[in-house]
Parts: C-alpha cells; structure tokens; sequence
C-alpha cells in the first residue's frame, strides 16, 4: 500500500472521508476521475477498511466488485475482515467472506477476526465465522486462543458456543461436555455459573462427569463433583461414571468416584458391573481396588456372564489370576452352563485355559447344549487348546444334546488336523448321533473332502445309515457334492441304496440339479428305473423341478431314459414338467420323442395341463405333433374348458384355430362358455361369441351361462351376456331365472342389472317362490327394497313361507390332477 504523507492530496482524503460516510455517489464520482482504489491515510487505512468498520454494506459491495484488495492489511497487520469482527459488523462479515477474505488472517500480534469477535462478545459474528472455517486454535503471539480471551473476559456464550465447535469432526457434544474432555476447570466453572446443571446430558445420555471419567481428567471431575454432579447418573444403557473409568482403567478417578460415593455394585442395562468392566479391559489395578472395596465377584450379567468370565474372555491372565485368589469359582456358569473355561476354548486363549485348569477347572463341563471346552476347541480349531484339554483329561467320546461327538463337530467344520489328532486318540470314525450320522454323514453334508479321506482311511463305514437310511452318498448327492460322491463310490458306496422312502442317491441328484452328480452316480451303476414309490424315474424327477441339465444327460446318453414311461397314476415326465411350468424341459421332452398323446388315469393328456398353465409354446408344439384338441377326461373335461376356466384368451384361440369344439360339455353339462361366466373371464367369452359359441347352452339342469354368471355376482359378464342376447328369464330344471339365482346370493347388482334388461320379477320356481320371496327368507334387505316395488306377492301355503330355503347352485368342474410323488406333496 502506498502511504499517504502529509501532503496528502485533498482528493484522496475525500474519497476516504466519502467511503468512511457511507457516501457512495461521491465515493463513485472519485473512482470514475482515476482514484486508486487502494489509496489509504496513514494508518494505513483504505476505503475498504474505513467502510467496513463503519457497516457501509453498499459501498464494501461496490468496492469489492471493483476489485478492491480484499487482504490489504493496515500498519498494525489488520484486514477489512478483523476491523469488521472487531466493530461486530454481523452483514460486512457475511460479505467479506463471500468475496473470498481469509477467515484466518493474523495481525502483528497474530490476532485472528475469530480472536476480535470472541473477545468483543459478537457471538453471532463468532458462530458465523466457525461455519465458514474459522481456526479457533490459532493462538497469538502471547499464546491466547479465542477460547481464552472469551474465558478471560467472562463470555459465557462465545465460551458455550467455542467448546461446541471443537469437535474435530466427531458427534457434536455440548459446551459443558467439551470442557470435561479438554479437563478446562476455568471453562467448565464459568459455564456452571450460569447453567447451574452439571448433569446436562448429550444426545447419547452421558453427561460431562462420564466424559471426564472416559479421559481420566480429574481436576474437572473434582469440579463438578464439588458443583453437584450426580456420582451415579446413569446414561441410556445404565452406565455410570463409575463404569466408564472402571473400563478405561482410570485408577485415581475409580477412586475419586467411591470416594464421593460411587455405587459399586450398580449395573448397566446388560447387567454388567464396574468389576465386569474392569475385567473384560484387564484393568487389574482396577480389580484390585473394586475388589478391596467388597465388589460382588459373583456378580452376573443378564446372559449369567460373571467377571472370570470376562477376563478370560479377554485373555487377561493377571486378571483371571487374581479374580481365582479372590475365590471366584474356576466352573462358574453362565445362564447356558458355559464356564469360563468353554469361553478360554472358544478364543483359543492357551494359557488362560491352562490356569484355569491348573486351579481345578473341569474339562468335561457341559454346557446346556451339551458342548465341553473340547467340542468347542474342535469347532474352532483351537488346535493347542484342544492337547491341552486332551492331557487333563477330556473325554473324546462325551456328545451334546444331538448326540455330537469331538469329532463330529470338527468332521463338519473342515478341521483335518483336529479329526486327525482325535482319531489318534481313540475316537471313533463310526460314532453317532441321535439321528444316526456318523462323522463321515457331517463331513460329507459340509463338503469336507480331505476330512472324508482321512475318515474312510480310518475305516468309516461307507454304506453306514442314518434316520431314514441316508447314507453319506444319499447326502453329498443331494447336496452336488461331485468329489465327494465320486469318493464314495470308489470307496464301495451302493448308487441305488434307497432310503426309507425309497429315494436313491440319483433321485436326490435329479431333483436338485446336479449333473455332475448324477452322471457320476450313472457312470457307477446308478439304476435309472423308477426310483420313488409312485413310479416317477430320474427323468420325472429332472422334469419336475425343470432340472434341464440333467434332463438333457439323461436323454442323451441313455437309451433306457424312455420319455414315454409312466407312473402309476399315468403320468409321463412331459405331463410333469408341463403341470410346473418348466418349458424348456418340456420342449425337449417333445424333442426326444416324448408321446403329446400320453394320457394320464384321470384322462389328462399334457395338453390339457398346457392349456390350464396357459404354456402357449408347448401347446403350439403338442398340436403341431398331433395333440387331441377334443380328448376328454374322465370327468368329461376338454383342454379348452381348461383354458377358458382359466381366463387364458390366447390359449382358447389357439385351441379353437385348431378344430376345438366350442359345444363340448363336461359329464355334468358345462360348455366353455360356462367356466368363462363362472370366473368372470369377459375376455374369454368375447372370444368364444366370436367363434359362434352359444350363450344360451344349458347344463344337465339347465343352467344357461347367465345362470351361471349371476349365482355368482360376476356383473361383468352378466352385462356381457344380455349384450348378446342371453335369455334373461330361462329356467333351471327347478324353475330358476337368472334374477332367482341372484336374489339367492344377495347380489343387489346383478338383480337391478336384469331387471334394467326385462327380468320378470313375478317368475316363480317350481316350489312356487319368486325372487323377492327367496330375498326375504335369507335376509337380503337391498335386493327386497329392490324387488318388493316390483313384485306381485303370490298367495302361498303357511309350508312355502316357514320352509327352510335349500340353495340351488349350478353345477361345478373340480377335476384335479395328483402329481405327488413319495414325498407326498401332493398339488
């Protein structure tokens, strides 16, 4: 900056004088006759300073839009920026720090804009300034921070609002809070003149005396002790002070803590005590302490943990040590009979467990699932856990509750050195469990090859069967377990030993898929016959859970994999795999040879199965290959009474572009267009009308389709059928109209429907009843408000009014198609 001297010229002492008053006209008169605008007095001051100081918000703004030095500093190192902090000019701060100022400028004296604001109690320009960045740990020369001066000058809400801010990117903690953690008394004292609480808490239910327990700091916790803090505030999970410096080890502060009266036996929501705390962090000075100060040593958490437990947990053996010399029991249990020596074999602590072996612990103590220390060894592959629970006496044949041995459980996690050392301690290779598995069933089930060689090595029994005569072959096969079956089969296992059931090993394998599986199981003899007591072979089973791949093997490569054999009941693979919605394995059924006019006991032939599960492809190839459109079930049940009962449009036209009889009637007289009207299927019946299907057919007694479609309060097709001329006062065999059948079943719609289309309301049944009269017996109240204006009330016998109404209801279609098999699901 160029300082003016006395000589100053008079133009430059008026372009400052017009900016320190705010005088923008004239300020801009002085810019546009060549002012520099940089020009400064002698302090150093410019236009920018002078204006900011003063709260010219218009004239900063012009000024910075002309590019005014926004940084220049004046003799004594103050920007526009301090001067505005300094003055609590709240709008020209906003503006110098949009225009990009250094919030963190420092003077000669390395005063900070943050370090004039704090000091001068403008607390919203200090709040603003912390938002935008500002340091508040630049010091000055002398070593004063914001927070200092702030203290120093007795700002309790620039201190408040400075301790909120010094998070350093963690969970934002209130003022009070971050004076306990910075151990600032002057801080801590000057917020407690005012607030009066010392137990204010944060989001998470800690108040300051907790966070000065976590830091150890005790010259704050004396101070708010002394303030009326709450020793034994409790925080959301029921953690006191008394925990949190028991956990962190804070020795002189546990002692502090009891010495104001701590409660020493006071428990978090889990259960835990200071002692547990102590123990599970290794805090053995802690121990001691809580332990001289009579601690509950047997105390337990909610799950029975006691503190033995959560020091060996931690593997604190000056812990665990010292908690045995204080008498805590060696077997303590926990609420599932675990001790702590199950918890030393869970962790693999070594030398945790050998103490407490060494103090009489009991290496065959059984958890309430039934597990030692030497079956959880073995499941964690605890390998020297596991010798040393060997050499003190563990048994190696003790089962859980499932009856699972050592070796079952470690056959099943894989741990070949740990099956291995057990096996040359005597276990045995043929131990079962209460369902009958051996260590070879667990082995194999979990995929542990190398465990299964050492096991059959060993001399397990490769045939050997469980609940259900499952052999190992039986449960790798289900499971694809290829190496393992192939295994197996070298080592003598029968590929067509069938279980209880009578499913053999190649059943499990075509209905999981598994092609690798079953062509190893074929390749070894696996006999491709039927294999479930229904009759269903591989190929049904392939076909039924659309196992394509094995489909595929089974077709390809062996002959005697005949697509035409059926069940019992007369099912065909193709039948199946239609009825379950596989495709693909029913176009290569087809593609193999598979018969399209296979039919089933009941009569089903796979196209009335394609027809009900709308699979348009296979329809398309099964009639392409000559498929009976009109082949009728035993129940009489064509594939397109199916596929209309259904509502599948594209599936009724396709059967009816290939010569389908749209006047084919099931045994009890229903036509397509009958099953359309009972399901609502409007789409379907536009269909049939088009192809000239009568809408006036009737059953066996004589119900016609409007009948049908009114019994049932399908106004859809109701309206649909008085549209084409439906007979709106036909009658049943009984006497029925269509407005009967809806009066019968209170379908207030459907009646006003037929009435708006000529329904006679004075019809009468041939038990001499008209609609209004079958409404009123049935308590229908809206169909005989409806009808009782319209009705010419018939003179009846006393029988006909008291009688008891008998439903007449149109004749149903409930063929079914049983595709169970010996697993007895049957659909």
């Amino acid at each position: 900056c160029f300082f003016a001297l006395s000589f100053q010229s008079d133009a430059a002492t008026s372009f400052l004088r017009a900016a320190r008053n705010g005088n923008l006209e004239r300020l801009m008169d002085h810019l546009k006759g060549g002012m520099d605008i940089n020009t400064c007095n002698q302090n150093g001051l410019n236009a920018l300073h002078l204006a900011s100081k003063e709260g010219h918000v218009d004239v900063v703004t012009e000024l910075l839009k002309r590019e005014a030095e926004i940084d220049t500093a004046t003799k004594v190192g103050n920007t526009a920026l301090h001067i505005a902090a300094l003055a609590g000019q709240t709008d020209i701060v906003r503006v110098l720090v949009e225009f990009g100022a250094n919030i963190n400028a420092q003077s000669q004296n390395g005063f900070t804009p943050l370090y004039m604001a704090a000091q001068e109690n403008h607390l919203e320009i200090v709040k603003f300034l912390l938002d935008n960045g500002a340091n508040q740990s630049v010091a000055t020369e002398d070593g004063f921070t914001p927070l200092a001066v702030a203290l120093q000058q007795g700002h309790e809400q620039v201190v408040g609002l400075l301790l909120e801010s010094d998070t350093k990117g963690k969970v934002r903690l209130p003022a009070l809070h971050i004076a306990a953690r910075k151990d600032d008394t002057n801080a801590a004292a000057l917020l407690l003149q005012h607030e009066h609480n010392a137990d204010v808490t944060s989001k998470s239910g800690f108040t300051p005396l907790h966070i000065a327990a976590h830091y150890g700091n005790m010259n704050v916790a004396t101070l708010l002790l002394n303030l009326g803090a709450a020793v034994d505030f409790t925080a959301r999970n029921g953690i006191t002070p008394l925990h949190v410096a028991a956990k962190r080890g804070n020795n002189n502060m546990v002692k502090l803590l009891l010495d104001r009266g701590a409660k020493i036996d006071t428990k978090t929501r889990d259960g835990l005590t200071p002692l547990h705390c102590a123990a599970r962090s290794g805090h053995e000075k802690v121990i001691e302490m809580l332990l001289e100060r009579d601690a509950p040593i047997l105390a337990k958490t909610k799950n029975g943990l006691s503190p033995l437990h959560m020091a060996t947990q931690g593997e604190h053996l000056a812990c665990v040590q010292l908690l045995l010399g204080r008498q805590a029991p060696v077997d303590d249990v926990t609420l599932d009979y675990l001790t702590p020596l199950h918890v030393a074999a869970h962790c693999g602590h070594y030398r945790v467990a050998k103490l407490l072996l060494d103090r009489g612990g009991e290496p065959n103590a059984r958890a309430l699932n039934g597990f030692t220390p030497l079956h959880i060894a073995c499941k964690k592959n605890r390998i020297k856990v596991m010798e040393l629970l060997l050499k003190h006496g563990a048994s190696i044949h003790t089962t859980t509750e499932s009856g699972l041995t050592p070796i079952h459980v470690a056959s099943f996690m894989g741990h070949l050195n740990v099956v291995q050392l057990l096996l040359q301690n005597g276990a045995s290779s043929n131990a079962t469990n209460v369902r009958g598995e051996t260590p070879l069933h667990m082995a194999s089930r979990a995929g542990q090859l190398e465990v299964v060689k050492t096991l059959l090595q060993s001399g397990a029994r490769v045939g050997v069967k469980a609940r259900e005569d499952q052999t190992p072959l039986h449960i790798a096969s289900r499971l694809g377990k290829a190496e393992i079956v192939q295994l197996l089969l070298q080592r003598g296992s029968d590929p067509n030993a069938p279980t209880a059931s009578g499913s053999t090993p190649l059943y499990f394998a075509s209905r999981e898929g598994h092609g690798d599986v079953a062509s190893l199981l074929l390749e070894n003899g696996a006999d491709i016959s039927p294999v479930t007591k229904k009759g269903f072979t591989p190929l049904h089973i392939a076909s039924k859970y659309g196992r394509l791949e094995v489909a595929t093997l089974l077709l390809e490569k062996y002959a005697s994999a005949d697509p035409k054999v059926a069940g019992q009941n007369g099912l065909t693979p193709l039948h199946v795999a239609t009825h379950y919605d596989h495709q693909k394995v029913a176009l290569l059924l087809l593609d193999k040879g598979a018969s399209p006019h296979s039919t089933a006991k009941n009569g089903y032939t796979p196209l009335h199965i394609a027809a009900k599960k709308n699979q348009l492809e296979v329809g398309k190839v099964l009639l392409e290959l000559g498929a009976e459109t009109n082949m009728l079930t035993q129940q009489g049940v064509a594939p397109l009474h199916l596929a209309a009962q259904e509502g599948h449009a594209d599936m009724v036209a396709l059967l009816l572009g290939r010569h389908a009889s749209i006047s084919l009637a099931t045994k009890g007289g229903l036509t397509a267009m009958h099953l359309a009207a009972q399901e609502d299927k409007v789409n379907v019946a536009e269909i049939l009308t088009k192809h000239k299907a009568d809408v006036n057919t009737t059953t066996k007694l004589c119900y016609t389709p409007l009948h049908v479609a009114s019994h049932y309060g399908n106004i859809k097709m109701v309206n649909f059928l008085l549209r084409n001329r439906a007979l709106v006062n036909a009658k049943t065999r009984n006497g029925y109209t269509p407005l009967h059948q809806a009066a019968q079943q209170g379908h207030t719609h459907v009646v006003n429907a037929l009435l708006q289309h000529e329904a006679s309301p004075n019809e009468l049944t041939a038990n001499g009843n008209t609609a209004l009269a079958i409404a009123r017996r049935l308590g229908y109240i809206s169909v005989v408000d409806t009808l009782s204006i319209l009705t010419e009330e018939p003179v009846t016998g006393v029988n006909t009014v008291i009688e008891k109404h008998k439903l007449n209801v149109p004749e149903t279609m409930n063929d079914a198609l049983d595709l169970s098999d010996d697993e007895g699901k049957s659909l």
